[in-house]
């Protein structure tokens, strides 16, 4: 029998498709390659000392995106990662259950000043919390907070942040 290209084609495809399912999705993706993630319409900027920062997010703005977060996930490219858009300002709670790469946990409060900036370690259930109330979690790759020069007080714009801070009633702060 003499199989074409089209066949040989589709079956390649099919084995790629059958070891993902076998072996998981992280099984498709080599450790070496950064998760690239799909970005929002506008970049997350944040205002640090060392200038304005941009990077491509992906909200988790619903209790479903928030549970799942990264877990599951390679490893975030640089200049990427996740906003998490808390229902309310309270004490953030956060862990890296099933989460294989470390991450810097960005705790940001309801006008978009960086609060504290805490390393997740990979797959551990500690808890990592905020220390303060937050509205906000930036979860970007281990270190890249510190190579970009993003510190407590810098301060983060996007719709998302911003539409929250703006409607802020007045008075609290």
């Amino acid at each position: 029998m003499v199989v074409g290209r089209k066949t040989t084609a589709l079956r390649a495809a099919w084995l790629v498709a059958l070891f993902c399912l076998s072996f998981g999705l992280n099984g498709c993706f080599a450790d070496e390659e950064a998760m690239i993630l799909p970005t929002d319409v506008a970049p997350l900027v944040v205002a640090s000392s060392k200038g304005d920062v941009a990077l491509s997010i992906e909200i988790a703005d619903d209790s479903s995106e928030q549970q799942r977060g990264l877990m599951h996930r390679g490893r975030l490219a640089d200049g990427s990662g996740m906003l998490f858009v808390l229902e309310e300002t309270r004490e953030a709670q956060f862990w890296m259950r099933n989460t294989p790469s470390p991450l810097d946990l960005v705790f940001v409060k309801e006008d978009g000043t960086i609060a504290t900036i805490k390393r997740g370690e990979p797959l551990s259930e500690a808890i990592i919390s905020s220390d303060a109330d937050v509205r906000f979690v930036l979860e970007i790759a281990a270190g890249e907070a510190k190579r970009l020069g993003i510190a407590p007080g810098d301060k983060l714009r996007h719709p998302a942040v911003n539409d929250i801070a703006d409607n802020k009633p007045a008075g609290n702060k």
